[in-house]
């Protein structure tokens, strides 16, 4: 284990810790659930902003993705993480967010128990070049036209249906 290396929490299906262990061994390992947040940040006409995950990345390289996803590391509050995770990956400090919904996304690679916020922002974006090599506002017809075309992570097929779903239960 790199001593600089991320410690998370490994979780049940309602979020309570279950014992903490590095990223490598979490990664990799789908009966390892841990917990992540997503935010959704939403243009003033509706479009959503998404990240197109670098090459680099080991967790669906080259895709789009969320708007902003991240772990939340051991010992931190869900607050702490979502603000954290804004700031470092799109430079944005200062944002209405909005709790929507808990899910768990599961894949052969890993576990997540998903927290996902929105919000809405009309401000400049200083995205992270390390951890992205691009972001852009999609209209939410664009998305439906690329949904299943391998044009964006699997993660992010399942929340942008979880939304959606979400959405329909809620009017």
């Amino acid at each position: 284990m790199n001593i600089h290396e991320e410690l998370l929490e490994v979780v049940n299906e309602d979020g309570e810790t279950i014992q903490i262990l590095p990223r490598s061994v979490i990664h990799g390992n789908p009966s390892l659930a841990h917990k992540v947040a997503h935010i959704l940040v939403f243009s003033k006409d509706g479009a959503l902003l998404l990240q197109k995950r670098s090459m680099n990345k080991d967790v669906a390289p080259g895709k789009w993705d969320t708007s902003v996803g991240g772990h939340i590391n051991a010992g931190e509050l869900l607050e702490e993480a979502v603000r954290r995770e804004m700031e470092e990956e799109l430079g944005i400090t200062s944002c209405g967010l909005k709790f929507l919904y808990s899910y768990i996304h599961s894949n052969p690679y890993e576990t997540e128990l998903v927290y996902t916020y929105s919000c809405i922002h009309a401000g400049a974006i200083k995205f992270n070049q390390d951890e992205m090599d691009e972001v852009r506002f999609w209209g939410i017809d664009e998305i439906k036209e690329n949904i299943g075309k391998g044009v964006f992570s699997d993660n992010f097929e399942d929340e942008f249906k979880m939304y959606f779903s979400k959405a329909s239960q809620d009017a």
